[in-house]
């Protein structure tokens, strides 16, 4: 222990904040798309729309059974030789490897999020549906201003943890070339010869965040706890 250094880690921390940044970046965006083609995915099977709800579950069913860095790696090598042969001319068209883990980890958040309000939607009590055919509510207006908000609400803390996997499955980028805050420690490591203080650092910074969110999510179920004993 007397041999580690972390002045190193200071003096690289601006590398290791940008790498942070893009992470928390990449979790952001993937939980909006997420969340947004997830609740169409739970609402395209609430709704058991004939043709569009199976290809849904299928889906669903396939992402759910495949490991996300197989998937990163279909999108990366795949799509861009499809694209090519669609448009005519035969050659691949190149996406990035930034739109690659962009729209990769939303695409496959949704299949997970999907899940989660699809189980919300069935948790909500029928009376709510006929309290609003009661009150002449379209189906629109009914979903929006009435069943969803329940449905996020009471299913955040399960939403909120499938976002801290997010966050820690942002480390997966590396296998794209990105620098995510692993892969610019990784790089800092092995330029320095620092191992032990770059990884020690960088676990200390993913056990803060996803201890803080954890935390976050404790308070959500004791809340909704307390006020479901309370009803």
């Amino acid at each position: 222990m007397n041999s580690l250094d972390f002045s190193i880690v200071f003096q690289s921390w601006p590398y290791l904040w940008s790498g942070l940044l893009f992470s928390l970046a990449l979790t952001a965006a993937a939980s909006v798309i997420g969340m947004i083609l997830g609740t169409c995915f739970a609402l395209t099977q609430h709704f058991e729309v004939p043709v569009i709800g199976r290809i849904v579950r299928a889906y669903i069913a396939l992402i759910r059974s495949i490991p996300l860095i197989l998937v990163l790696f279909w999108f990366f090598f795949l799509v861009p030789i499809v694209l090519g042969h669609l448009s005519g001319n035969g050659r691949p068209i190149p996406i990035g490897a930034t739109w690659t883990a962009f729209i990769t980890f939303g695409l496959f958040e949704a299949a997970y999020y999907s899940e989660i309000i699809r189980v919300g939607l069935r948790a909500v009590n029928r009376g709510q549906f006929e309290a609003c055919q009661a009150l002449a509510l379209s189906t629109f207006d009914t979903y929006r201003c009435v069943i969803l908000p329940q449905v996020l609400r009471v299913a955040s803390p399960i939403i909120l943890s499938q976002t801290i996997i997010l966050f820690q499955d942002t480390s997966l980028v590396y296998v794209l070339s990105l620098t995510d805050l692993l892969g610019a420690a990784s790089k800092l490591a092995q330029l320095n010869s620092r191992l032990v203080e770059m990884y020690l650092v960088v676990a200390l910074v993913y056990l803060a965040i996803s201890s803080a969110a954890s935390q976050c999510v404790a308070s959500l179920r004791k809340r909704y706890a307390i006020a479901g004993s309370r009803r």
